[in-house]
């Protein structure tokens, strides 16, 4: 009698997901049929253990996603087995009295395969042999009962395999909800991870489960890098709010006042040297890096962007973020990108916004007191000139004016302030009064 059910089997195993059926199917099937299907069913009811000892010898056989948690857990993998089975033959012969525990069983069996990480193809796959195992005693018993009673199967042939294809649908929907959980609890974790990372406020004893959990290494190179946008939106997944050159590793994170990236600077390849000592800037190349990828940038227009000093291990990233704001606060208004280490003078003049603004208007103070076109004129000479690095003639040549012109302004400069542009002690102060002017507005 084999015959019987083997095509079935075969075109069950290869079958696509099927979704829950939007209602029950009318059964066409005659009392004569149901009672010989109800005879069959008490008998596999009685042989329950044995039944559920062949369904998990055969996944453990067949089926490789589940032989992992058999091998691990095969007491708990029968129980479940002998449990499904019993409200599932069960409902063959009481279907409003088994019916809602059996899809409960199965909604549970979904959600923790899904918790296990048991493919839902192997899941299916064991529904349908378990389903496919069912038909088979239903077929054995009635053969062996009264041979002439196998043809009354194939009038409840398809109510069995709807109620099959049915749990599929319920097991597949518990399955994919207990995922988006799942996700959602992971992406969560992360997010509170990397946040904590961010802010300088993970503990010491949760960085080797944040590298594992972030896929970075405890005590390799990063840089975090800090951009706000004039209208900042969420960045969608797969889609960051900077494109970055290729093979830049970022982890990117949306902050209270724009988007973060914490960037790994070790090669993928790299290993975890906890015990190394970090190298050298110079040796390693990482500063060249940061250089290369801040000239490579290209923000939207009014975007400011801001990137750290290299830092060393998971814990420094919180000072790192700091570091990255304060490049960033060291943009001009209108936006762009500004490496820390390349811009050191002005991170120091934002830093402490109240010194800046002080040493502005000490060295730049009697410059208010002549005419305001007069001003900006000496101010904007003055900046050009230390763009210069204090030639004339090149300064002369961004104004369009000769550079004696530079020069008479450069001595007016000092006559009214009563500095020196050759003493270094001035022209530091100069420089960091011009500096803080520019991006304090003072």
């Amino acid at each position: 009698m084999p015959q019987v059910v083997r095509p079935r089997i075969r075109a069950l195993h290869g079958a696509p997901a099927v979704t829950p059926l939007p209602q029950r199917f009318r059964s066409l099937a005659d009392t004569e049929a149901v009672e010989v299907l109800h005879r069959a069913a008490r008998v596999l009811l009685d042989a329950l253990p044995e039944l559920t000892e062949r369904l998990v010898d055969a996944l453990y056989e067949q089926e490789p996603g589940y032989r992992d948690a058999i091998e691990s857990g095969r007491a708990e993998i029968w129980q479940e087995v002998h449990h499904s089975l019993r409200h599932n033959v069960g409902s063959l012969i009481q279907p409003r009295e088994f019916r809602e525990p059996a899809q409960r069983t199965t909604r549970w069996i979904g959600a923790i395969r899904a918790e296990q990480g048991v493919p839902l193809d192997a899941v299916l796959h064991a529904f349908r042999m378990g389903g496919a195992m069912v038909w088979q005693g239903l077929v054995d018993e009635t053969a062996r009962r009264d041979p002439d009673d196998v043809r009354l199967l194939v009038h409840v042939a398809a109510d069995v395999w709807n109620f099959v294809d049915e749990h599929c649908g319920v097991v597949t929907d518990a399955y994919r909800q207990s995922e988006r959980r799942l996700a959602w609890r992971r992406e969560n974790r992360q997010r509170l991870m990397t946040s904590a990372l961010l802010d300088g406020t993970a503990r010491i004893a949760d960085l080797p489960d944040a590298a594992e959990m972030l896929g970075l290494p405890e005590h390799g190179r990063y840089a975090v890098l800090a951009v706000a946008a004039p209208l900042r939106t969420p960045h969608a997944a797969g889609h960051p709010p900077l494109p970055l050159p290729e093979g830049v590793r970022a982890l990117w994170h949306q902050g209270p006042d724009g988007e973060l990236a914490i960037l790994s600077l070790d090669p993928p390849e790299a290993p975890d040297a906890a015990d190394e000592a970090p190298p050298a800037p110079a040796e390693s190349g990482t500063a060249l890096a940061l250089a290369e990828l801040a000239s490579a940038l290209d923000p939207p227009s009014g975007a400011r962007v801001g990137i750290s000093s290299e830092v060393r291990g998971l814990a420094a990233l919180g000072e790192a973020r700091r570091l990255a704001e304060t490049a960033q606060k060291a943009c001009a208004a209108s936006g762009g990108v500004v490496l820390l280490d390349a811009h050191l003078p002005a991170a120091l003049v934002v830093s402490s916004p109240g010194l800046g603004a002080a040493l502005a208007d000490r060295v730049l103070g009697p410059l208010d007191a002549i005419d305001l076109a007069d001003r900006d004129i000496l101010i904007e000479t003055l900046t050009a000139w230390f763009d210069a690095d204090g030639s004339a003639q090149r300064a002369g040549a961004r104004l369009y004016c000769h550079r004696n012109t530079v020069l008479n302004r450069l001595r007016r400069f000092e006559q009214l302030t009563g500095r020196c542009l050759t003493r270094p002690t001035d022209a530091v102060e100069v420089s960091l009064a011009l500096t803080a002017r520019r991006l304090l507005g003072s």
